[in-house]
């Protein structure tokens, strides 16, 4: 299969001639699309086809609406994604070494693929690739639109339409929150043309910058071991190559093979040459395609440590000035502010769509979580200008709109990040919320009956609901309801109603008592605190407690016996999130859609 390849470029094309996208780290993909029959080919001519069956049961299930557009060709990127500027290149390569029928079919429907259509070069039957890139995207976006095929991107859908950006800095900035792969730059009047014999696609990556100990040199294949200190040993990292524009390479070169002592087939030296390398990934203590960039002369070995290159991974924002990082906020799990920090970062691109244009509440744990705390609504006056926040009722109030503005709060000792059930400046409700509330941990069990009983409640009203732990000792049902649908009035009249109903129906396990005396080992179901201007934890924030638990979204299925809150933490939800997908990806899209009619009939209104 002869596809277009983008140019590799540490530079972006900036003027008017380009549009930009965003680059996914999957499979290079041309989907074929004949009346009944769909073909995935790679780039390199393999059929994906029965590897990905999501992809072609999708394309023929909604085969009527775009008959008359057939046959035609996408080009694009089959993924896994993390979010919706993220792929899980780890995933998608196990799920292309599948060969067990079984096992396909299982990972279609736990960890299904997307197509990610980016071009069309055949349309109706006829050749396309000459048209000119703009109007190939207007032709690609007629598809979609023919079709009704979703032009947000989710790993809820299976064919979505990759969008182009006129500002390159405002997608540079997305994907560097998002830590996407990169971006691509196409020339608006390119023609489609095979391979890279062209200047009108330049792929430019994210690149993770850090930094290692160089100990090997293989002559044979021109690659370097890099290394970091981890506990006062070297901790082999990853073998490099240099990149295209590196300069200083045959000074490395010469130094290793002349002052280097012969070892196998190359040359090692002590554990004294610092290197800059890029990279895209850092998987299982191995990092991912990396690259050799340059010398760091003036930096010593042993700042090359594991802990370094944890924080250079995550990409922290240049601005953001750390410090204390070696703090130890939770010592039972031996967790530092670094943990904290690399946590927020890696978990921003799925917590902030919760904080965004919320009056936000904070609890600080300057000297961890052992120590004093305090709650804190209102923007301090050292805080950066940077930083969002909203006027009401003559107070300043905190808005979390931006990853730097979560990593400055961090750094400054914020653990727990509570939102009202509302936007800021708004008086009606953006969700319902239920508070499943047991009397301790060992009753966590209730809350998970509990959540079982409402989850039958709102299907029968048609409601999507979406749970999550407490972070505590409970759980926390979440109905995303479109903006300005139904009041705070309205919405009290439907949490009690529902809060009754189970409370009748199991007095003896379930309370709405508000004194915790008269609860006697019962389940609070908590529909009071749904009010305005009350708040609740968002979801995947960290919490004050001694084991570092997340207030951690759940899949429906996952409410079983045994289920615990406490394994939910910060050493561990981001990995979760990967391999499992975010629970809450829906929310948003569920939102918009959200059908109350059942609701309204239910109180009265």
């Amino acid at each position: 299969m002869h596809v277009m390849k983008p140019i590799a470029s540490t530079q972006i094309p900036a003027d008017d001639e380009w549009l930009y996208e965003v680059k996914y780290d999957g499979f290079r993909c041309v989907l074929d699309w004949q009346e009944g029959h769909i073909t995935l080919t790679s780039k390199n001519n393999k059929d994906l086809t029965p590897n990905f069956p999501e992809i072609a049961d999708f394309c023929l299930a909604h085969q009527e609406k775009i008959q008359s557009l057939l046959p035609l060709r996408l080009d694009g990127e089959l993924v896994v994604l993390n979010n919706p500027y993220q792929a899980n290149f780890s995933w998608i390569q196990k799920r292309g070494r599948l060969k067990n029928k079984t096992s396909i079919k299982n990972n279609a429907q736990t960890r299904p693929a997307t197509f990610l259509a980016f071009d069309i070069t055949l349309l109706k039957g006829k050749d396309v690739a000459q048209e000119k890139f703009q109007q190939r995207k207007d032709m690609l976006q007629d598809f979609f639109k023919k079709g009704a095929f979703p032009f947000n991107i989710s790993s809820l859908h299976r064919l979505c339409y990759v969008p182009y950006y006129e500002n390159h800095a405002e997608l540079w900035d997305i994907v560097f929150t998002y830590k996407g792969e990169g971006i691509v730059a196409k020339r608006k009047n390119s023609v489609y043309g095979a391979g890279k014999h062209h200047n009108d696609w330049f792929k430019i990556k994210n690149w993770r910058q850090v930094q290692c100990v160089l100990s090997y040199f293989d002559p044979n294949n021109d690659y370097f071991t890099a290394n970091v200190y981890e506990n006062n040993e070297l901790l082999e990292v990853g073998k490099c190559k240099h990149s295209p524009d590196s300069e200083s390479i045959q000074t490395l070169k010469q130094l290793f093979t002349e002052k280097g002592s012969k070892s196998g087939d190359g040359y090692k030296l002590p554990p004294a040459i610092c290197a800059e390398i890029h990279t895209l990934d850092l998987l299982k203590s191995e990092i991912r395609e990396p690259e050799f960039a340059r010398l760091l002369v003036n930096t010593s070995a042993s700042d090359c440590t594991l802990n370094k290159l944890r924080l250079d991974m995550a990409m922290l924002p240049d601005e953001l000035e750390l410090s204390n990082t070696d703090k130890v906020f939770w010592p039972k799990e031996n967790l530092t502010k670094r943990d904290l920090l690399i946590y927020l970062r890696e978990i921003s691109p799925y917590m902030l769509p919760f904080l965004k244009e919320h009056a936000l509440t904070l609890i600080r744990c300057p000297d961890g979580v052992s120590a004093e705390s305090f709650f804190q609504k209102h923007l301090p006056d050292y805080a950066p200008p940077s930083i969002d926040s909203m006027e009401m009722e003559g107070e300043t109030f905190i808005v979390c709109n931006k990853l730097d503005a979560l990593l400055w709060f961090g750094n400054h000792g914020a653990i727990e990040y509570h939102v009202p059930f509302q936007k800021a400046g708004n008086t009606y409700p953006s969700e319902i919320v239920f508070d499943l509330d047991p009397p301790d941990r060992e009753g966590f069990s209730l809350a998970v009956v509990a959540a079982k009983l409402l989850k039958q409640i709102l299907d029968d009203l048609e409601l999507a609901a979406f749970v999550k732990t407490s972070g505590n000792k409970g759980l926390q049902v979440h109905i995303p309801i479109p903006e300005k649908s139904i009041s705070y009035e309205e919405t009290a009249l439907f949490t009690q109603a529902i809060a009754k109903t189970i409370e009748q129906e199991y007095p003896q396990h379930f309370t709405t008592e508000r004194m915790k005396k008269n609860r006697h080992g019962r389940l609070y179901i908590d529909y009071v605190q749904h009010g305005r201007n009350k708040t609740i934890i968002a979801p995947y924030s960290p919490r004050k407690t001694e084991e570092a638990t997340v207030a951690t979204p759940l899949f429906w299925e996952e409410l079983q016996d045994g289920l615990s809150p406490i394994p939910f933490t910060i050493a561990n939800t981001v990995e979760r999130v990967k391999l499992l997908g975010c629970p809450f990806a829906g929310y948003f899209i569920e939102k918009e859609r959200q059908n109350l009619e059942k609701v309204i009939g239910l109180i009265g209104k």
